[in-house]
């Protein structure tokens, strides 16, 4: 099964932007769960992960994001997810993730 979910990682300095394609959902999260750990223990790395290009998340997509934030924090880097729509902006608001998750910035 070929899964609907693409990512693209761009370096500059400390700053990871990492830019996801597709739907993150428990078919996927799994992928996107292994290809961001590493990059969240690098120790004050900064990840900016674009989902722009994200039609749906799940919660199981959700709590992969939860992970990630905190893997960051306790590597004392960061984490801030740009680009959202409207209908995952609402999903974030709606379970409170947006008081932990930075998910300011890009429209």
């Amino acid at each position: 099964m070929e899964l609907n979910l693409q990512l693209e990682i761009k370096q500059e300095d400390l700053t990871r932007f990492i830019f996801v394609k597709g739907e993150v959902d428990a078919f996927t999260a799994p992928q996107l769960k292994d290809q961001l750990v590493p990059l969240a223990e690098e120790t004050g790395s900064h990840l900016v992960i674009d989902l722009a290009e994200v039609s749906y998340i799940d919660s199981t997509g959700l709590g992969v994001f939860i992970g990630i934030l905190k893997t960051t924090r306790k590597h004392k880097g960061s984490l801030q997810l740009v680009g959202l729509n409207d209908r995952i902006k609402r999903l974030f608001t709606i379970t409170g993730l947006h008081e932990i998750i930075d998910i300011s910035g890009g429209e």
